[in-house]
C-alpha cells in the first residue's frame, strides 16, 4: 500500500473502540457495468466516502466480476486512505489476487453464480480446513483475515479452533435482522448479541453488515462488542439522491444515535 494506514488499537478495551464504518462501493460499480461505461469509478465514491468519515472501503470482487473489477481492486489498494476490506471467496484465483495486492484485511464469504447478493455465511462446521488453508496463506502475506458468518453459536464456536492470530476477526451477518418483523427482531438482535459477546470472549475481533440502513442499524449499533460496521446499498442508494458525504454522513449519525 502507499499511504499509511491508522492504527489498530487493541480489542480488548471495547471502551477504547468507538464504531468505525466501513463503506461498500460495489453498487457503484454495478451503476458503471449496467451501461459498461468508464464512471462512475468506485475510487472517486470511496475518496469521498473516507472524507466524509468513513473508516475504510469494502469491495466484493466476485467470480463472475459483475460490478467490482480487477482495476478497481488495484486503484483502491493504493488511494484507500483506511482500511480497504477485500471481501471474495476461497478460491485460488481470488487468493492469487490478494496476495498480490495485498489489501490491509480479506473477508472470505461464500458465493453461488446464481445469487443476488451473498446469501449466507460460511460453514466452519463443515468447511473449515478449507478456510483454514487459505487464512494461512493470507496471514503469510501480512493481510489480516476475517470470516463472514452467520449469528449461529455452532460457527463461532467452530472459528474457536482458528487462532485469533490467524483469523482476527469475524462478521455477523445481519441479513435475518433486517427482514424481520414484529417479535422476530428481537430474536433475531438476540442471536447477534450472543455471537457478538460469545466472539469477543474468545478474543475475536466482532465486525457486522448485510442489509443495514439508517432505519434498523441503531439496535446493531448499540451491541457493545461490535467495531465496525460493513454497510454499502443503502449507502449508495442514499447518495445517488443526496450525494455520497451526506449519505455516509447519515449513516454515521444514526450508528452513533444507537451508541449512545
Amino acid at each position: 500500500m502507499s499511504k499509511t494506514r491508522p492504527n489498530e488499537s487493541d480489542a480488548s478495551d471495547l471502551s477504547m473502540h468507538p464504531l468505525l464504518l466501513s463503506v461498500n462501493v460495489d453498487h457503484i460499480a454495478t451503476l458503471r457495468q449496467a451501461r459498461g461505461t468508464t464512471y462512475p469509478e468506485p475510487a472517486a465514491a470511496a475518496a469521498l466516502a473516507e472524507e466524509a468519515g468513513a473508516h475504510g472501503i469494502t469491495v466484493h470482487l466476485r467470480s463472475d466480476r459483475r460490478h467490482i473489477q480487477d482495476d478497481d481492486v488495484r486503484r483502491l489498494a493504493t488511494s484507500t486512505i483506511g482500511k480497504l476490506n477485500l471481501e471474495m471467496a476461497a478460491t485460488e484465483e481470488m487468493l492469487e489476487i490478494a496476495t498480490q495486492l495485498r489489501p490491509h484485511q480479506v473477508t472470505l464469504v461464500p458465493e453461488r453464480p446464481e445469487e443476488v447478493t451473498t446469501e449466507g455465511g460460511l460453514d466452519l462446521v463443515e468447511g473449515q480446513e478449507h478456510i483454514r488453508a487459505a487464512a494461512e496463506r493470507l496471514t503469510a502475506e501480512g493481510i489480516a483475515v476475517s470470516v463472514f458468518l452467520d449469528p449461529d453459536p455452532r460457527q463461532v464456536e467452530a472459528l474457536g479452533s482458528f487462532r485469533p492470530s490467524l483469523v482476527p476477526g469475524f462478521e455477523i451477518n445481519t441479513d435475518a435482522y433486517t427482514r424481520a418483523v414484529d417479535h422476530m427482531v428481537d430474536i433475531e438482535i438476540n442471536k447477534i448479541i450472543a455471537v457478538a459477546t460469545q466472539g469477543a470472549a474468545a478474543g475475536f475481533r466482532v465486525f457486522a453488515g448485510h442489509g443495514l440502513t439508517t432505519s434498523n442499524v441503531g439496535r446493531i449499533a448499540a451491541v457493545p462488542e461490535l467495531e465496525e460496521l460493513n454497510i454499502g446499498h443503502w449507502i449508495v442508494c442514499r447518495a445517488s439522491l443526496v450525494g455520497m458525504p451526506q449519505s455516509v454522513q447519515e449513516m454515521l449519525a444514526a450508528m452513533r444515535a444507537g451508541r449512545d
